[in-house]
């Protein structure tokens, strides 16, 4: 099992940036892959980005593209996502979430494991 904690939000402004971070703790952490998804009000829960479990694939959703970066720390049991260029409609609750098969895959029923979520509010 992984219990995974987010830290790292906070109200910016258009054009900051920001580092999510998610801490885990637990066993097996480098086996998993890591995303992050987000939820503004009133709509669904949406993938981000995911790296998979050896740190060699990335994938994001094409509006963070070239502006967000995920990467993670293996030793520390830890993984990264840095917001640049943030924009009003990447306000939202973000989620870092664990899936056991260590495939960089961006379905949400595969995530086991799902921190409790960080405030990311992008003002314009």
């Amino acid at each position: 099992q992984l219990q995974l904690v987010e830290s790292g939000g906070g109200l910016v402004q258009a054009g900051d940036s920001l580092r999510l971070t998610c801490s885990a703790s637990g066993r097996a952490f480098s086996t998993y892959a890591m995303a992050w998804f987000r939820q503004a009000p009133g709509k669904d829960r949406e993938f981000v980005a995911v790296i998979n479990w050896s740190g060699e694939i990335t994938d994001y959703t094409d509006s963070v593209k070239g502006r967000f970066t995920i990467s993670r720390d293996d030793a520390k049991s830890t993984t990264f996502l840095q917001m640049k260029g943030l924009k009003p409609e990447d306000t939202g609750v973000y989620y870092c979430a664990a899936n056991g098969r260590g495939s960089a895959v961006s379905q949400l029923y595969v995530y086991d494991y799902w921190g409790p979520g960080t405030q990311v509010t992008v003002s314009s």
